[in-house]
């Protein structure tokens, strides 16, 4: 099918299902933690891995790419892993949840294999191991819990951001970089499947594998320069840098550790992965790629740094303090102030387009209004 510049819906409307996701996800965290929550099912606490990563994170990758491929078929990933989230979110049945986000997961495998028709790079083949990883974690959730699936989560969330830190920063790198991701990407999808043949070394081999693919991408980010300018570009560094700290202590707990044995450390190298890594990467990534879904600016303003401070802290409180020091206190209000720089995010993306919007319909009134005053004698 021909590329078409125009989608056959608005993706904006895309963009819902993931923000429910999100939100019925951070509800289910804050079960998990014993703490009150608005909806109460049962089967949420389950669920909230899956929705969280494959119904929030999952729908807006899927929904990036699919705007980057610009055929129409390719929404139907974010459309059908969208409706996986919402069947989840909203109680209906499991397996049928299941099913719609591997059906999702398949198209967004698809979309990446389009891509890399079109640009035969390594990157965007990174890109697509990663789709592949979330599509097995995906399939085996119809079989398995959460638990023994999250490596092939990681390795969906970490190969998808460095493929893409590495595709954005190309120019920047040595040539010969995007082979050795290629490499490193394909030593993390095998090392994750060896954690279902032999957990205890399998987990070892996993988290030294992220290590080495976080310390070689963080060392070749442009982010190590850009921390030293201003505005929208220091403050995306300092998002991604961090980011890269949070995913170098999961790893370190993996490959010291080996398979998380207790409640706390699974919390640490979940929550460090796909709070303190993808969450600061989608801070970091927001005011580039939210344009280019919506096409609407998402202008910089420094209530950003409050964000991404409220959310370092809040993991710090509930991962540092609270599960590696055994604080219960320090975790409850590390988990309160994670699950506010959560709900935040969204509010705070909204009111920035729609005042960037609404600054901009203004300015387009004034000089119509101008071009409409009769020239003065």
């Amino acid at each position: 099918m021909a590329p078409s510049a125009r989608p056959p819906l608005n993706p904006t409307f895309l963009l819902a299902p993931a923000g429910l996701s999100l939100l019925v996800g951070i509800n289910a965290g804050l079960l998990l933690g014993d703490l009150p929550a608005p909806m109460t099912r049962a089967d949420l606490a389950a669920r909230h891995g899956i929705l969280m990563v494959l119904g929030f994170l999952g729908t807006l990758i899927a929904l990036e790419r699919a705007v980057a491929l610009r055929a129409p078929w390719g929404y139907a990933g974010p459309a059908l892993l969208g409706a996986g989230a919402l069947t989840l979110a909203f109680g209906g049945p499991q397996p049928l949840g299941a099913i719609l986000l591997v059906d999702g997961c398949v198209v967004a495998a698809a979309v990446y294999s389009a891509l890399f028709t079109r640009q035969h790079d390594e990157a965007t083949a990174v890109g697509a191991f990663g789709a592949v990883a979330a599509l097995i974690g995906a399939l085996l959730w119809l079989r398995v819990e959460v638990y023994d699936l999250v490596p092939w989560l990681v390795a969906f969330v970490v190969l998808t951001i460095t493929s893409e830190r590495v595709e954005l920063a190309r120019l920047h790198r040595p040539p010969g970089s995007e082979r050795i991701l290629l490499i490193l990407g394909v030593f993390v999808f095998m090392a994750a499947g060896t954690t279902v043949l032999a957990p205890a070394y399998g987990v070892r081999l996993f988290g030294f594998a992220v290590l080495v693919l976080t310390l070689w991408t963080a060392v070749g980010d442009v982010a190590r320069h850009t921390i030293r300018t201003t505005g929208l570009p220091r403050f995306a560094a300092a998002a991604m840098l961090v980011g890269y700290v949070w995913l170098v202590a999961a790893a370190l707990v993996w490959i010291l550790g080996g398979p998380p044995s207790s409640r706390a450390a699974y919390d640490v190298v979940v929550h460090a992965v796909f709070l303190g890594f993808a969450m600061s990467m989608v801070l970091a990534h927001a005011p580039v790629i939210l344009p280019a879904v919506v096409h609407r600016p998402l202008p910089y303003h420094p209530v950003m740094w409050a964000l991404l401070l409220l959310l370092q802290v809040g993991l710090v409180l509930r991962l540092v303090l609270g599960a590696g020091l055994g604080s219960l206190p320090m975790y409850r209000m590390g988990l309160w102030l994670t699950a506010a720089a959560l709900l935040l995010l969204p509010v705070l993306a909204a009111t920035l387009v729609l005042t960037a919007a609404r600054r901009e319909a203004g300015l387009d009134r004034s000089r119509l209004t101008r071009t409409k005053e009769p020239a003065r004698p």
